[in-house]
Parts: C-alpha cells; sequence; structure tokens
C-alpha cells in the first residue's frame, strides 16, 4: 500500500512538472519589435540621428511586467562583446554615442525578462534579443517581397501577408497617425511574438487578463512612443530614409 501511493505521487509530479511550461507569475511571450528609424525621426523629435536604411531594434518585451528590479543596475561592461552589434542592430536613434538607451530597456524590460533562467542576465537578455532580430532578418524579408520605402502608399494588408506568409504568424504593425483628415498613415513599428521557448507565436494569442478583467495589451501598443495599431482601410506610407 505503502509502494502503491509512493509511485502514486511520482507520477503526480512528474505530471504536473511535464505540463508548467513557466509559474503563473511569468511572462508567457516576448515581443521583438522593429522600428523603421526614418518614422521615428520624423515625429517631430528635436534631435535624431535618422541616416539609417534598415529596421532596427527597438527592444525585446515581455507580456508581463516592467522595472520588475530596480536595483538590478546596467552595466554595459557586462555586454562588452556585443556592443559593436548593438550600435549597429540595436542604435540609439537620439544619442548614438550613449548607452542610454539600452539601459532604459533593460531597466524596463530586461528586469522583467529575466524572470526566465534563459534570460537571467543581461548579457543573456540582449544577446537574445541581437540573435531573433538576426534570425528574423525583417528587413530583408520585406525588401524580398517588394516592400520597401516608397512614395507610393501599401495597403495594410499586403505588408502583414508578407509577414504571414513567410513567418507563419500574424504580427503586430503600428504606424503614426499624422491627421485624423491626412488619408494616410506612416508605417513606423513592426512586433513579431514568441513563445517562452523562443519558438514563433501569433502577437494576439496569450494575452493575460488583468484582476479587474480588463485586458493586459499595455505593451502591444506604445502609446507613449507615438505609435498606435495601423488602420485597415488606411493607405500606409513607407518613408524612404531620411
Amino acid at each position: 500500500m505503502r509502494l502503491c501511493s509512493l509511485l502514486l505521487l511520482c507520477l503526480a509530479a512528474y505530471l504536473s512538472s511535464s505540463y508548467v511550461i513557466s509559474p503563473p507569475h511569468m511572462w508567457t511571450k516576448l515581443i521583438l519589435t522593429h522600428h523603421w528609424p526614418s518614422t521615428f525621426c520624423g515625429m517631430e523629435v528635436p534631435v535624431c540621428h535618422p541616416n539609417i536604411s534598415y529596421w532596427t531594434l527597438h527592444g525585446l518585451w515581455p507580456d508581463k511586467g516592467m522595472d520588475c528590479n530596480s536595483s538590478w543596475h546596467f552595466n554595459s561592461s557586462e555586454i562588452e562583446d556585443l556592443l559593436p552589434d548593438m550600435k549597429k542592430s540595436w542604435p540609439d536613434l537620439l544619442s548614438p554615442m550613449s548607452t542610454g538607451f539600452w539601459k532604459y530597456e533593460w531597466h524596463k524590460h530586461g528586469t522583467c525578462a529575466a524572470k526566465a533562467e534563459s534570460l537571467n542576465s543581461q548579457h543573456k537578455y540582449f544577446s537574445k534579443a541581437l540573435e531573433l532580430y538576426h534570425k528574423l532578418d525583417l528587413d530583408s524579408i520585406l525588401t524580398k517581397f517588394d516592400i520597401i520605402p516608397s512614395e507610393n502608399y501599401y495597403k495594410l494588408s499586403q505588408i502583414e501577408g508578407v509577414i504571414e506568409n513567410f513567418y507563419s504568424v500574424k504580427p503586430k504593425i503600428q504606424c503614426v497617425h499624422p491627421s485624423k483628415n491626412a488619408g494616410f498613415q506612416i508605417l513606423g513599428q513592426i512586433e513579431i511574438c514568441f513563445n517562452f521557448d523562443f519558438t514563433l507565436l501569433d502577437c494576439e494569442k496569450h494575452l493575460t487578463t488583468t484582476p479587474k478583467g480588463h485586458l493586459d495589451n499595455h505593451i502591444a501598443v506604445d502609446k507613449t512612443s507615438g505609435f498606435s495599431v495601423c488602420d485597415q482601410d488606411v493607405p500606409v506610407y513607407y518613408p524612404t530614409p531620411s
């Protein structure tokens, strides 16, 4: 009888460990966010360096939490070997010689991503973001399928279609809306999402719910940057590099 009980306990422990991917407080989705430098610098930014003709990293954002550990300070010496790639792929468009942008991203998002063992150091976090960015190679894929900066407008469905067909997941595409009567929107930011194990995921899936029942989607639309979800029915302007 004792042996039977022990076997049942072991089996229960095994099954529970097999099905739990992450603890309840853990994020379940990572959002790899690219932004288009010309659009960012065109948003009435006083000092900006837009002379970049490719999509750059904005950040790698978990879907739960912000500023999770204020005592875990950014230290650029921990990512010294990554800095050449960081400066090219994840540049600070406002202060190219500064590490302030990376410091901000680490404090706001990296300290939360670090709840996962796979991202529990500054080097793991930044190197994984760079790895995913290069694996996706979004800039080359858009160019390959003729989504290029142009004076002509695109339909949002054209851009979405290229990304969905190539990566087999739905992205979240964000635009700048100059005014209600402008008649167009400006392509600004593209989010592509990943599961806890870094496999691709539709960006609409695994959204969490707050205790009050409201959708906790604060990261998916970066309102503080001036970007919001593109309107399906409004032509999309993809500006040429300045």
